[in-house]
């Protein structure tokens, strides 16, 4: 049986962008472990349990009752209380100015290095969930890093979708620096699709410790913190390329390992694609 390891925003995930693709890993009876950053359980953004929903960008309904349905359903019941804490199991990477510095990355190489031929060897690839969550805890996340860098040296595939392919944009070899995604071909959320208002964000976190939210449980950040787009189109480099597919009412491109998904209505088409790389040896898609 094969196992998949999905990564969440514990500051809102997108509902359609979670079930698209487990449902196409559900389907194929694969083990699925959930993972957050610190192991809370993530919050899904309230639109995407609104049927109807008019996305402002696009002028048109990007909730459909099905999918709404389907994150109520996931998030009352009890398959993501108690994710993985990537905070617990994954190390932190030492501060340049520690006083035992050489020492303390000697712990954080050999601790990682454990991990991945311990651990992560075990899975067969990795989800990162997409919604504006995944631009507070994700897209630089060290420990997020960490891990689509180790499935990159493990050569298993690595799906992202919507701002959860921020990820891919800033993981890179701490020595090195050059973006994993250098020379690839990627799609994700372009300009066209950000909001010029209203990026919201919701979780268990409020300013007086309780787990009720941001106060009302919502919180709004305005534009996005960064356009994905012009991001990822500096990422892939000279070699490489992004592709929005504006017009398109999806887009999910595969280039090996990297299956890339741009936003909502991309979610199934995501999933499906994931299935095909690990079932038949999928490769290459819509380049």
């Amino acid at each position: 049986m094969k196992k998949i390891l999905f990564i969440v925003s514990e500051w809102g995930y997108w509902g359609e962008e979670l079930i698209g693709p487990l449902e196409a890993c559900d389907a194929q009876g694969y083990e699925i472990t959930f993972a957050t950053p610190t192991g809370k359980k993530p919050t899904p953004l309230a639109v995407s349990m609104q049927p109807g929903f008019i996305d402002p960008p696009l002028g048109r309904s990007v909730t459909s009752e099905y999918y709404a349905q389907k994150t109520k359903e996931i998030d009352e019941s009890d398959r993501l209380e108690n994710p993985k804490s990537l905070a617990d199991w994954l190390p932190w990477r030492a501060y340049p100015s520690s006083a035992k510095y050489l020492r303390d990355m000697e712990a954080y190489y050999n601790k990682l290095d454990n991990i991945i031929q311990k651990e992560l060897v075990e899975y067969d690839a990795l989800v990162i969930v997409g919604g504006s969550g995944a631009l507070v805890d994700l897209a630089n996340n060290q420990r997020v890093h960490d891990l689509v860098l180790s499935f990159y040296q493990l050569n298993k595939p690595i799906a992202a979708e919507c701002y959860g392919v921020s990820c891919l944009a800033f993981a890179r070899d701490f020595r090195e620096k050059k973006s994993i995604i250098w020379g690839k071909h990627v799609t994700g959320h372009p300009i066209d699709y950000d909001y010029l208002d209203d990026t919201g964000f919701e979780g268990f976190h409020a300013v007086d410790g309780s787990n009720h939210g941001f106060g009302d449980g919502y919180i709004n950040f305005g534009a996005p913190f960064y356009p994905l787009e012009f991001i990822l189109r500096d990422a892939v480099g000279p070699d490489g390329s992004y592709t929005g597919r504006v017009g398109h009412v999806t887009s999910v491109i595969v280039d090996y390992p990297f299956i890339t998904s741009r936003s909502t209505a991309s979610s199934a088409e995501c999933g499906e694609k994931l299935v095909e790389v690990l079932e038949k040896g999928l490769q290459r898609y819509n380049w």
